[in-house]
């Protein structure tokens, strides 16, 4: 028999102001350190993703959403490649928020910033990068394939 899946869930918080995104740089994290991310965070056990998103919006950039005010822009789907694990990723957008975001975990977040679109730093997260193209082409859904995860030399 072949074994299931174990995909962990997570979510994304993309926030948009003035035609920026808001990135934050990951620091001290021991996963993609000093790369730029979005608010992102695991479904806990039990947890349902909206309930995650609102959680990890208040505990990483301390801002209030509601679960009315959040839509599914994308999903991505990581298969285990690498000690992460295998991953579905779901990316919902903030249509209205309260609050100015901020860092709440400077152990885990080092910079934080509203970037444009053509302008995010060369330094992203690079599953986040992946997803962030294809949501500027429109495309609801990836699946990432280990070719796409390689960085260029």
């Amino acid at each position: 028999m072949k074994e299931r899946n174990k995909a962990v869930p997570a979510v994304y918080l993309i926030l948009i102001r003035g035609g920026k995104m808001l990135l934050t740089r990951r620091f001290n994290t021991g996963y993609q350190d000093g790369n730029y991310d979005i608010p992102s965070g695991h479904v806990e056990a039990g947890e349902f993703p909206l309930a995650a998103a609102i959680r990890e919006a208040r505990e990483e950039i301390g801002i209030k959403v509601k679960k009315e005010d959040l839509v599914l822009v994308h999903t991505l789907y990581r298969p285990q490649m690498d000690p992460t694990g295998e991953r579905i990723d779901l990316f919902f957008w903030a249509k209205r928020w309260t609050g100015e975001p901020h860092i709440v975990e400077p152990h885990k977040c080092d910079d934080i910033g509203w970037f444009k679109p053509k302008k995010r730093p060369k330094n992203m997260v690079p599953h986040i990068q992946i997803a962030l193209e294809a949501m500027q082409k429109g495309k609801l859904y990836t699946e990432l394939a280990v070719d796409l995860m390689k960085s260029p030399a």
